[in-house]
């Protein structure tokens, strides 16, 4: 299973590659589906999980902006639009697995993510995705932590209430 969603994540990258560079280039005849199934019809014989390349590319398409807001402040030197396509794509890959799909655990996202970015990124992509993705996991972890910090406060108020009356 592993190593077919590794080929599966191969293939939405190089789906959301072409989507990028299509759009740069303003082709108003590129469409997503028709390309994401060009790319699972060329490995139709060694991938069994469809749904779920054509689950991350379109979760990936769909929540594209709001993706590109979660990095750009944990990537403040690298203006989403100067970060290598490569690079820019695997990180929303990442990201999308990290916090919106809820069958990824973290550390597997990250992985994967960096085993990506080894593949096809340039010499340091690696090092900034595991970086980056790392600071997003911590920021999830905390932010997760924060509410669960208020309710012990409140509850440790309303015990030393109690003990005063």
């Amino acid at each position: 299973m592993s190593a077919n969603r590794h080929l599966g994540r191969i293939v939405a990258l190089q789906t959301l590659y072409e989507e990028d560079f299509r759009r740069e280039c303003a082709d108003k005849a590129f469409k997503l589906a028709k390309v994401l199934a060009r790319n699972i019809e060329r490995y139709r014989e060694t991938i069994d999980d469809k749904a779920f390349i054509k689950q991350l590319v379109n979760g990936v398409a769909k929540h594209q902006s709001e993706i590109d807001d979660i990095i750009r402040p944990v990537a403040p030197e690298w203006p989403i639009e100067q970060i290598a396509r490569i690079d820019r794509i695997v990180l929303r890959i990442g990201v999308y697995e990290l916090l919106l799909a809820k069958d990824v655990p973290p550390k597997v996202a990250i992985n994967e993510a960096v085993e990506l970015a080894k593949a096809f990124g340039g010499d340091n992509s690696s090092k900034f995705i595991n970086g980056v993705l790392g600071t997003v996991l911590r920021n999830k972890e905390a932010s997760a932590a924060k509410p669960k910090a208020k309710k012990v406060t409140k509850v440790k108020k309303k015990a030393k209430s109690i003990e005063k009356t």
